[in-house]
Protein backbone atom coordinates (compact mmCIF):
# COMPACT_ATOMS: atom_id res chain seq x y z
CA UNK A 1 0.00 0.00 0.00
CA UNK A 2 1.27 3.55 -0.51
CA UNK A 3 2.09 4.90 2.57
CA UNK A 4 0.42 8.18 2.19
CA UNK A 5 -2.39 9.40 4.81
CA UNK A 6 -5.36 10.76 1.90
CA UNK A 7 -6.36 13.81 3.94
CA UNK A 8 -5.46 12.20 7.58
CA UNK A 9 -7.14 9.10 8.14
CA UNK A 10 -10.11 9.06 5.42
CA UNK A 11 22.21 0.43 -19.45
CA UNK A 12 23.63 -2.14 -18.97
CA UNK A 13 22.64 -4.84 -21.38
CA UNK A 14 23.93 -7.65 -19.64
CA UNK A 15 22.67 -7.17 -16.20
CA UNK A 16 19.33 -6.21 -17.45
CA UNK A 17 19.23 -9.27 -20.02
CA UNK A 18 17.72 -11.29 -17.17
CA UNK A 19 14.81 -8.43 -16.16
CA UNK A 20 14.28 -8.05 -19.45
CA UNK A 21 13.24 -11.22 -20.06
CA UNK A 22 10.98 -11.15 -17.26
CA UNK A 23 9.66 -8.03 -18.47
CA UNK A 24 9.08 -9.59 -21.86
CA UNK A 25 7.15 -12.44 -20.93
CA UNK A 26 4.39 -10.49 -18.81
CA UNK A 27 0.93 -11.01 -20.45
CA UNK A 28 -1.38 -9.10 -18.11
CA UNK A 29 -3.62 -6.65 -19.27
CA UNK A 30 -4.15 -3.45 -17.75
CA UNK A 31 -7.75 -2.90 -16.46
CA UNK A 32 -9.31 -5.97 -17.90
CA UNK A 33 -11.01 -8.29 -15.20
CA UNK A 34 -11.45 -12.08 -15.74
CA UNK A 35 -10.61 -15.56 -13.89
CA UNK A 36 -6.26 -15.10 -13.77
CA UNK A 37 -4.08 -16.43 -10.64
CA UNK A 38 -0.85 -15.50 -10.33
CA UNK A 39 1.49 -18.41 -7.59
CA UNK A 40 5.11 -17.77 -6.38
CA UNK A 41 6.61 -20.85 -7.00
CA UNK A 42 9.65 -21.66 -5.16
CA UNK A 43 12.55 -23.48 -6.45
CA UNK A 44 14.79 -25.80 -4.49
CA UNK A 45 18.35 -25.16 -5.92
CA UNK A 46 19.59 -23.82 -8.79
CA UNK A 47 21.51 -26.10 -11.12
CA UNK A 48 21.46 -26.40 -14.70
CA UNK A 49 22.44 -22.65 -15.37
CA UNK A 50 24.76 -20.72 -17.15
CA UNK A 51 25.44 -18.73 -14.78
CA UNK A 52 28.38 -18.83 -12.10
CA UNK A 53 29.88 -16.37 -9.22
CA UNK A 54 33.16 -16.04 -11.13
CA UNK A 55 31.38 -14.53 -13.76
CA UNK A 56 29.52 -12.10 -12.27
CA UNK A 57 28.98 -9.42 -15.09
CA UNK A 58 26.57 -11.38 -16.87
CA UNK A 59 24.18 -10.63 -14.57
CA UNK A 60 25.46 -7.45 -12.32
CA UNK A 61 26.85 -4.10 -13.77
CA UNK A 62 30.27 -3.35 -13.01
CA UNK A 63 28.79 -0.73 -10.63
CA UNK A 64 27.40 -2.94 -9.04
CA UNK A 65 29.92 -5.37 -8.37
CA UNK A 66 32.14 -2.33 -7.46
CA UNK A 67 29.80 -1.81 -4.85
CA UNK A 68 30.40 -5.05 -3.41
CA UNK A 69 34.33 -5.07 -3.59
CA UNK A 70 34.17 -1.58 -1.77
CA UNK A 71 32.35 -2.64 1.29
CA UNK A 72 34.48 -6.12 0.98
CA UNK A 73 31.39 -7.79 0.33
CA UNK A 74 31.57 -11.53 -2.07
CA UNK A 75 28.94 -12.21 -4.57
CA UNK A 76 27.44 -15.59 -3.70
CA UNK A 77 24.26 -18.24 -4.57
CA UNK A 78 22.00 -15.50 -4.23
CA UNK A 79 22.81 -12.77 -6.90
CA UNK A 80 22.84 -15.80 -9.15
CA UNK A 81 19.42 -15.23 -11.66
CA UNK A 82 16.64 -18.17 -11.35
CA UNK A 83 17.89 -20.99 -13.33
CA UNK A 84 16.58 -20.58 -16.91
CA UNK A 85 16.22 -24.36 -17.38
CA UNK A 86 14.04 -24.26 -15.00
CA UNK A 87 11.93 -21.24 -16.23
CA UNK A 88 11.34 -22.98 -19.52
CA UNK A 89 10.36 -26.50 -18.40
CA UNK A 90 7.42 -24.13 -16.42
CA UNK A 91 6.57 -22.36 -19.65
CA UNK A 92 6.88 -25.56 -21.43
CA UNK A 93 3.49 -26.23 -19.38
CA UNK A 94 2.03 -23.07 -20.66
CA UNK A 95 2.08 -21.26 -17.57
CA UNK A 96 3.57 -17.66 -18.45
CA UNK A 97 6.27 -16.44 -15.85
CA UNK A 98 6.12 -13.33 -15.26
CA UNK A 99 8.65 -12.25 -12.79
CA UNK A 100 11.57 -13.71 -10.91
CA UNK A 101 13.60 -13.40 -8.06
CA UNK A 102 16.95 -14.06 -7.51
CA UNK A 103 16.98 -13.84 -4.28
CA UNK A 104 14.48 -16.10 -2.84
CA UNK A 105 14.83 -18.26 -5.56
CA UNK A 106 11.49 -17.92 -6.51
CA UNK A 107 8.87 -17.48 -10.03
CA UNK A 108 5.84 -15.48 -10.75
CA UNK A 109 3.41 -17.70 -12.96
CA UNK A 110 0.24 -16.39 -14.54
CA UNK A 111 -2.39 -18.75 -15.10
CA UNK A 112 -6.15 -18.89 -16.25
CA UNK A 113 -7.10 -22.23 -14.56
CA UNK A 114 -5.85 -23.10 -10.79
CA UNK A 115 -5.80 -26.96 -12.04
CA UNK A 116 -2.55 -25.84 -14.27
CA UNK A 117 -0.62 -25.38 -10.56
CA UNK A 118 -1.18 -29.02 -9.89
CA UNK A 119 1.02 -30.18 -12.79
CA UNK A 120 3.40 -27.58 -11.59
CA UNK A 121 3.59 -28.59 -8.00
CA UNK A 122 5.01 -31.93 -8.96
CA UNK A 123 8.19 -31.03 -10.48
CA UNK A 124 10.97 -32.08 -8.62
CA UNK A 125 12.84 -28.75 -8.74
CA UNK A 126 9.18 -27.30 -7.30
CA UNK A 127 9.17 -26.59 -3.32
CA UNK A 128 6.16 -24.65 -2.72
CA UNK A 129 3.23 -22.56 -4.84
CA UNK A 130 1.66 -19.76 -3.26
CA UNK A 131 -1.34 -18.45 -4.54
CA UNK A 132 -0.32 -14.83 -3.72
CA UNK A 133 -3.09 -12.71 -6.07
CA UNK A 134 -6.57 -13.34 -8.08
CA UNK A 135 -8.19 -11.01 -10.49
CA UNK A 136 -10.55 -8.66 -8.17
CA UNK A 137 -14.50 -8.94 -9.46
CA UNK A 138 -13.63 -5.02 -10.72
CA UNK A 139 -11.10 -2.78 -11.85
CA UNK A 140 -11.51 0.90 -10.97
CA UNK A 141 -10.80 2.96 -14.07
CA UNK A 142 -7.03 4.21 -13.72
CA UNK A 143 -6.88 8.09 -13.29
CA UNK A 144 -6.51 10.38 -16.41
CA UNK A 145 -3.09 12.01 -16.67
CA UNK A 146 -3.64 15.35 -15.09
CA UNK A 147 -2.53 19.03 -16.37
CA UNK A 148 0.47 20.78 -14.39
CA UNK A 149 1.55 24.30 -14.06
CA UNK A 150 4.63 25.45 -15.74
CA UNK A 151 6.07 26.86 -12.90
CA UNK A 152 5.87 27.63 -9.15
CA UNK A 153 3.12 29.97 -8.03
CA UNK A 154 5.06 33.85 -7.02
CA UNK A 155 3.72 33.37 -3.28
CA UNK A 156 5.52 29.70 -2.94
CA UNK A 157 8.94 31.65 -2.91
CA UNK A 158 10.62 32.41 0.45
CA UNK A 159 13.18 34.90 -0.49
CA UNK A 160 14.99 34.48 3.04
CA UNK A 161 16.12 30.81 2.43
CA UNK A 162 17.47 28.89 -0.70
CA UNK A 163 15.18 25.90 0.72
CA UNK A 164 12.15 27.76 0.09
CA UNK A 165 9.18 25.96 1.82
CA UNK A 166 11.18 22.89 2.03
CA UNK A 167 13.62 24.47 4.46
CA UNK A 168 12.51 22.90 7.88
CA UNK A 169 12.52 19.71 6.63
CA UNK A 170 16.40 19.60 5.79
CA UNK A 171 17.11 22.17 8.74
CA UNK A 172 15.15 20.03 11.60
CA UNK A 173 18.01 17.47 10.83
CA UNK A 174 20.84 19.60 10.09
CA UNK A 175 21.29 18.91 6.70
CA UNK A 176 21.87 21.52 5.10
CA UNK A 177 25.33 22.36 6.52
CA UNK A 178 26.32 18.59 4.56
CA UNK A 179 25.27 20.97 1.45
CA UNK A 180 27.09 24.01 2.26
CA UNK A 181 29.97 22.02 2.18
CA UNK A 182 29.17 20.37 -1.10
CA UNK A 183 27.52 17.31 0.01
CA UNK A 184 23.95 17.20 -2.01
CA UNK A 185 24.08 13.41 -3.01
CA UNK A 186 26.67 13.65 -6.22
CA UNK A 187 27.86 10.46 -7.42
CA UNK A 188 24.90 8.33 -5.41
CA UNK A 189 22.20 6.38 -6.91
CA UNK A 190 19.12 6.20 -5.39
CA UNK A 191 16.40 3.91 -6.04
CA UNK A 192 12.76 5.09 -5.64
CA UNK A 193 10.04 2.27 -4.97
CA UNK A 194 6.96 3.41 -5.37
CA UNK A 195 3.32 3.60 -7.27
CA UNK A 196 3.20 5.96 -9.83
CA UNK A 197 5.29 9.11 -10.83
CA UNK A 198 2.86 11.25 -12.75
CA UNK A 199 3.98 14.10 -14.72
CA UNK A 200 7.88 13.52 -13.71
CA UNK A 201 8.85 13.50 -17.08
CA UNK A 202 6.75 17.30 -17.88
CA UNK A 203 6.65 19.33 -14.51
CA UNK A 204 9.60 21.58 -15.35
CA UNK A 205 10.79 21.51 -11.65
CA UNK A 206 12.14 17.61 -12.53
CA UNK A 207 13.70 18.71 -15.42
CA UNK A 208 16.94 18.92 -13.81
CA UNK A 209 16.64 15.71 -11.98
CA UNK A 210 19.30 12.91 -12.98
CA UNK A 211 16.70 10.22 -13.83
CA UNK A 212 18.98 7.19 -15.14
CA UNK A 213 15.87 5.00 -16.15
CA UNK A 214 12.59 3.81 -15.32
CA UNK A 215 10.94 0.10 -14.59
CA UNK A 216 7.11 -0.84 -14.60
CA UNK A 217 7.12 -4.46 -12.44
CA UNK A 218 3.59 -4.76 -12.01
CA UNK A 219 2.33 -3.90 -15.83
CA UNK A 220 5.71 -4.09 -17.89
CA UNK A 221 3.65 -3.76 -20.88
CA UNK A 222 2.30 -0.38 -19.20
CA UNK A 223 3.21 2.74 -21.73
CA UNK A 224 4.75 4.58 -19.05
CA UNK A 225 5.28 5.35 -14.80
CA UNK A 226 4.63 8.58 -15.97
CA UNK A 227 0.78 8.32 -16.72
CA UNK A 228 -0.74 7.62 -13.05
CA UNK A 229 -0.40 7.97 -9.73
CA UNK A 230 1.55 11.13 -7.99
CA UNK A 231 2.53 9.23 -4.79
CA UNK A 232 6.01 8.67 -6.07
CA UNK A 233 5.97 12.74 -7.43
CA UNK A 234 5.74 13.70 -3.88
CA UNK A 235 8.26 11.17 -2.56
CA UNK A 236 10.88 11.87 -5.18
CA UNK A 237 10.41 15.66 -5.11
CA UNK A 238 11.70 15.79 -1.44
CA UNK A 239 14.96 14.36 -2.50
CA UNK A 240 15.47 15.66 -6.16
CA UNK A 241 14.00 19.30 -6.80
CA UNK A 242 16.32 21.88 -6.99
CA UNK A 243 14.39 25.31 -7.11
CA UNK A 244 15.99 27.65 -5.50
CA UNK A 245 13.82 30.04 -3.37
CA UNK A 246 11.05 27.64 -4.04
CA UNK A 247 12.32 24.34 -2.94
CA UNK A 248 15.41 22.21 -2.97
CA UNK A 249 15.36 18.69 -1.92
CA UNK A 250 17.75 16.82 0.60
CA UNK A 251 19.50 15.09 -1.95
CA UNK A 252 19.28 17.49 -5.20
CA UNK A 253 22.92 15.87 -7.04
CA UNK A 254 21.86 12.77 -6.76
CA UNK A 255 20.75 10.30 -9.32
CA UNK A 256 17.47 8.30 -9.32
CA UNK A 257 15.98 5.44 -10.92
CA UNK A 258 12.38 5.56 -10.50
CA UNK A 259 10.88 1.76 -10.13
CA UNK A 260 7.19 0.97 -10.07
CA UNK A 261 6.20 -1.90 -7.81
CA UNK A 262 3.09 -0.82 -6.29
CA UNK A 263 -0.18 -1.71 -8.01
CA UNK A 264 -2.72 0.96 -7.41
CA UNK A 265 -5.87 -1.51 -8.98
CA UNK A 266 -5.54 -4.05 -5.44
CA UNK A 267 -3.95 -5.00 -2.67
CA UNK A 268 -2.88 -8.51 -2.92
CA UNK A 269 0.45 -10.42 -1.57
CA UNK A 270 2.08 -10.14 -5.22
CA UNK A 271 2.88 -7.01 -4.30
CA UNK A 272 5.61 -7.78 -2.36
CA UNK A 273 7.04 -10.14 -5.29
CA UNK A 274 7.19 -7.04 -7.09
CA UNK A 275 8.86 -5.09 -4.59
CA UNK A 276 11.57 -7.66 -4.19
CA UNK A 277 11.81 -7.61 -8.13
CA UNK A 278 12.82 -4.01 -7.42
CA UNK A 279 15.19 -4.18 -5.02
CA UNK A 280 17.07 -6.87 -7.08
CA UNK A 281 16.57 -4.56 -10.11
CA UNK A 282 18.14 -1.89 -8.35
CA UNK A 283 20.72 -3.50 -6.96
CA UNK A 284 21.99 -5.08 -10.59
CA UNK A 285 21.89 -1.66 -11.92
CA UNK A 286 24.31 -0.72 -8.89
CA UNK A 287 22.13 1.84 -7.06
CA UNK A 288 23.74 2.79 -3.64
CA UNK A 289 20.36 3.47 -1.64
CA UNK A 290 16.57 2.27 -1.80
CA UNK A 291 13.47 4.50 -0.45
CA UNK A 292 10.68 2.01 -0.02
CA UNK A 293 7.67 4.43 0.94
CA UNK A 294 5.33 1.36 0.98
CA UNK A 295 4.45 -1.01 3.35
CA UNK A 296 1.73 -3.98 3.25
CA UNK A 297 -0.18 -5.75 5.80
CA UNK A 298 -3.69 -6.07 5.01
CA UNK A 299 -4.31 -7.54 1.95
CA UNK A 300 -8.03 -7.80 -0.60
CA UNK A 301 -10.44 -10.14 1.53
CA UNK A 302 -7.98 -10.94 4.11
CA UNK A 303 -5.85 -13.66 1.89
CA UNK A 304 -2.65 -13.47 3.00
CA UNK A 305 -2.64 -10.86 5.70
CA UNK A 306 0.08 -10.85 7.94
CA UNK A 307 -0.23 -11.19 11.89
CA UNK A 308 1.84 -9.11 14.57
CA UNK A 309 4.01 -11.77 15.93
CA UNK A 310 5.47 -12.08 11.75
CA UNK A 311 7.45 -8.97 12.57
CA UNK A 312 10.86 -10.43 12.93
CA UNK A 313 12.42 -9.24 10.05
CA UNK A 314 12.19 -12.38 8.75
CA UNK A 315 8.86 -14.50 8.61
CA UNK A 316 7.36 -12.22 5.62
CA UNK A 317 8.59 -12.53 2.02
CA UNK A 318 9.22 -8.61 2.00
CA UNK A 319 10.92 -8.28 5.19
CA UNK A 320 13.31 -11.64 4.05
CA UNK A 321 13.91 -10.07 1.32
CA UNK A 322 14.60 -6.10 2.74
CA UNK A 323 16.90 -7.91 5.85
CA UNK A 324 19.31 -9.09 2.39
CA UNK A 325 19.64 -5.38 1.00
CA UNK A 326 22.54 -4.76 3.95
CA UNK A 327 24.39 -7.76 2.26
CA UNK A 328 24.25 -6.34 -1.12
CA UNK A 329 26.03 -2.88 0.18
CA UNK A 330 23.02 -1.09 -0.17
CA UNK A 331 21.03 1.32 2.31
CA UNK A 332 17.63 0.58 2.30
CA UNK A 333 15.29 3.43 3.89
CA UNK A 334 11.85 2.49 4.63
CA UNK A 335 8.51 4.44 5.87
CA UNK A 336 7.31 2.86 8.88
CA UNK A 337 3.42 3.38 7.93
CA UNK A 338 0.58 5.54 8.62
CA UNK A 339 -1.14 3.07 11.14
CA UNK A 340 -0.76 3.95 14.24
CA UNK A 341 -4.34 5.41 15.33
CA UNK A 342 -5.89 2.78 13.70
CA UNK A 343 -6.25 -1.32 15.61
CA UNK A 344 -2.86 -2.46 14.36
CA UNK A 345 -0.64 0.58 14.92
CA UNK A 346 2.83 -1.26 14.53
CA UNK A 347 4.70 -1.03 11.48
CA UNK A 348 3.95 -2.44 8.64
CA UNK A 349 6.17 -4.90 6.65
CA UNK A 350 9.22 -4.94 5.41
CA UNK A 351 9.70 -1.64 8.29
CA UNK A 352 10.58 -4.65 10.11
CA UNK A 353 13.20 -6.00 8.27
CA UNK A 354 16.92 -6.30 9.75
CA UNK A 355 19.46 -3.17 9.08
CA UNK A 356 16.56 -1.33 7.37
CA UNK A 357 16.39 2.42 7.95
CA UNK A 358 13.10 2.89 9.43
CA UNK A 359 11.61 6.38 9.47
CA UNK A 360 8.42 7.42 11.75
CA UNK A 361 7.20 10.88 11.04
CA UNK A 362 7.00 14.43 13.60
CA UNK A 363 4.72 17.32 13.44
CA UNK A 364 6.69 20.76 12.65
CA UNK A 365 6.86 20.78 16.31
CA UNK A 366 8.57 17.84 16.20
CA UNK A 367 6.38 15.97 18.52
CA UNK A 368 5.01 12.42 17.61
CA UNK A 369 3.15 12.09 14.73
CA UNK A 370 -0.25 10.60 15.93
CA UNK A 371 -0.73 8.17 12.71
CA UNK A 372 3.54 6.95 12.44
CA UNK A 373 3.62 3.17 12.98
CA UNK A 374 5.13 2.40 16.45
CA UNK A 375 7.66 -0.26 17.53
CA UNK A 376 9.33 -2.62 18.43
CA UNK A 377 9.58 -5.52 16.09
CA UNK A 378 8.57 -8.97 17.60
CA UNK A 379 12.25 -10.02 18.38
CA UNK A 380 12.42 -6.65 20.36
CA UNK A 381 14.67 -4.15 18.03
CA UNK A 382 13.70 -0.19 18.03
CA UNK A 383 12.10 0.67 15.43
CA UNK A 384 11.69 2.94 14.17
CA UNK A 385 15.37 4.43 13.88
CA UNK A 386 14.80 7.66 13.07
CA UNK A 387 11.99 10.41 12.14
CA UNK A 388 11.63 13.31 10.28
CA UNK A 389 9.08 16.12 9.39
CA UNK A 390 5.70 14.43 7.96
CA UNK A 391 2.58 15.97 9.76
CA UNK A 392 2.13 17.59 7.34
CA UNK A 393 5.64 17.30 5.02
CA UNK A 394 5.47 19.59 1.84
CA UNK A 395 6.22 17.95 -1.18
CA UNK A 396 5.30 18.45 -5.40
CA UNK A 397 2.58 17.61 -6.39
CA UNK A 398 1.55 15.39 -10.23
CA UNK A 399 0.11 18.88 -11.17
CA UNK A 400 3.49 20.63 -10.39
CA UNK A 401 2.25 22.79 -7.18
CA UNK A 402 3.97 23.08 -4.22
CA UNK A 403 2.09 21.36 -1.23
CA UNK A 404 1.34 19.74 2.26
CA UNK A 405 0.76 15.98 2.72
CA UNK A 406 0.70 13.53 5.75
CA UNK A 407 2.86 10.23 6.41
CA UNK A 408 5.47 8.64 6.84
CA UNK A 409 5.66 8.32 2.97
CA UNK A 410 7.70 11.59 3.13
CA UNK A 411 9.85 11.56 6.36
CA UNK A 412 11.46 8.53 5.03
CA UNK A 413 12.92 10.21 1.54
CA UNK A 414 14.04 13.21 3.60
CA UNK A 415 16.23 10.46 5.69
CA UNK A 416 16.92 8.66 2.33
CA UNK A 417 18.32 11.89 0.84
CA UNK A 418 20.26 13.34 3.52
CA UNK A 419 22.06 9.56 3.97
CA UNK A 420 22.90 9.91 0.01
CA UNK A 421 24.99 13.02 1.28
CA UNK A 422 26.28 11.93 4.52
CA UNK A 423 27.78 8.53 2.94
CA UNK A 424 29.17 11.20 -0.17
CA UNK A 425 31.18 12.49 2.61
CA UNK A 426 32.17 9.59 4.35
CA UNK A 427 32.43 7.57 0.90
CA UNK A 428 35.10 4.50 2.71
CA UNK A 429 32.51 3.73 4.91
CA UNK A 430 30.16 1.06 4.47
CA UNK A 431 26.56 0.72 4.60
CA UNK A 432 26.82 -1.36 7.39
CA UNK A 433 28.69 1.37 9.12
CA UNK A 434 26.53 4.29 7.77
CA UNK A 435 23.00 3.15 9.66
CA UNK A 436 24.49 2.70 12.85
CA UNK A 437 26.06 5.93 12.40
CA UNK A 438 23.00 7.75 11.77
CA UNK A 439 21.41 5.96 14.54
CA UNK A 440 23.96 6.92 17.32
CA UNK A 441 24.39 10.54 16.74
CA UNK A 442 19.94 11.13 16.53
CA UNK A 443 18.86 13.31 19.11
CA UNK A 444 17.29 10.08 21.08
CA UNK A 445 20.69 8.03 21.05
CA UNK A 446 20.82 7.48 24.99
CA UNK A 447 17.19 7.13 25.10
CA UNK A 448 15.58 5.50 22.35
CA UNK A 449 12.09 4.27 22.34
CA UNK A 450 9.39 2.75 20.19
CA UNK A 451 7.85 5.74 19.01
CA UNK A 452 10.47 8.31 17.82
CA UNK A 453 13.48 5.67 17.91
CA UNK A 454 16.56 7.34 18.32
CA UNK A 455 15.01 10.78 17.22
CA UNK A 456 15.92 13.40 15.06
CA UNK A 457 18.88 12.83 13.21
CA UNK A 458 21.98 15.38 13.38
CA UNK A 459 23.33 14.59 10.17
CA UNK A 460 26.25 16.95 11.09
CA UNK A 461 27.30 15.30 13.77
CA UNK A 462 27.22 11.78 11.90
CA UNK A 463 29.66 13.60 9.76
CA UNK A 464 31.72 14.83 12.61
CA UNK A 465 31.78 11.32 13.97
CA UNK A 466 31.73 9.71 11.03
CA UNK A 467 35.23 11.63 9.86
CA UNK A 468 36.87 10.51 13.10
CA UNK A 469 35.37 6.89 12.28
CA UNK A 470 36.62 6.98 8.71
CA UNK A 471 40.46 8.28 9.67
CA UNK A 472 40.55 5.57 12.38
CA UNK A 473 39.37 2.62 10.01
CA UNK A 474 42.56 3.46 7.58
CA UNK A 475 45.70 2.08 7.88
CA UNK A 476 48.55 3.94 9.69
CA UNK A 477 51.44 4.87 7.33
CA UNK A 478 53.44 3.14 9.18
CA UNK A 479 52.12 -0.51 9.70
Amino acid sequence: MRITLLTLLTVICCITTTAATTQASAKRVRNKVCPAYIYRITLTDKNKSPYSIDHPSRFLSRRSIERRKRQGLAIDSTDLPVSPHYIRAIENRQTAVIGQSRWNNTVLVEMRDTSDIQRIRHFPFVSNCRNVWQAPDSIEPTAIRTKFHDSFLPNDSIPDTMYGRAADQIQTTNGQRLHDIGYCGEGLTIAVLDGGFKNVNRIPAFSKVDIKGTRDFVFPNSPSVFYETDHGTRVLSTMAINTPYYYIGTAPQASYWLLRCEDPQSEQEVEEDYWAMAVEFADSVGCDLINSSLGYHQYDHGIGSHQLWQLDGHSTFISRTASMVIGKGIILVNSSGNTGMGGWKKLTFPADAEDCLTVGAVTEELGNAPFSAVGPTQDGRIKPDVVAIGSPATIVTGRGTIAQDMGTSFASPIICGLTACLWQALPKLTASQIIPLIRQTSRNSEHPDNITGYGLPNFWRAYMVGRIQQKSDQPSQTE
